[in-house]
């Protein structure tokens, strides 16, 4: 599924618009955490990660475990530095009012499937 339809179907606003062509990046798995040094070590590359989290380290994490992108759960949302960092790294961020749990269950529902799947 691509991550246009991802972001459409979840209706996910989108935080890094300069990156509308990443939103072609086909998805297929997906990993929710909060802890990063578990997304460095077990986030399937070309991954989209479901968090909380919305500091910097997001960003130089998901860059180097090569993730499409990120998306913010529960009304979180990175500052102006955070976002423009994605931009210069090349990932998409995306923000949701709802919280991990469901985002995760409704990409389940969508066929994004964990590393393991």
């Amino acid at each position: 599924m691509k991550l246009a339809e991802i972001v459409d179907t979840l209706e996910l606003e989108q935080l890094t618009p300069q990156l509308a062509d990443a939103t072609s990046a086909e998805v297929t798995r997906g990993y929710a955490s909060d802890l990063l040094s578990d997304v460095l070590a077990h986030a399937p590359a070309g991954g989209l990660l479901v968090t909380l989290q919305v500091h910097l380290n997001v960003v130089a994490v998901a860059s180097h475990a090569d993730l499409c992108g990120v998306v913010f759960t529960c009304d979180r949302r990175p500052d102006d530095e955070v976002v423009a960092k994605a931009v210069e790294e090349g990932v998409a961020l995306f923000a949701t009012p709802a919280d991990t749990f469901e985002v995760a269950g409704r990409l389940h529902e969508l066929g994004v499937r964990g590393r393991f799947a």
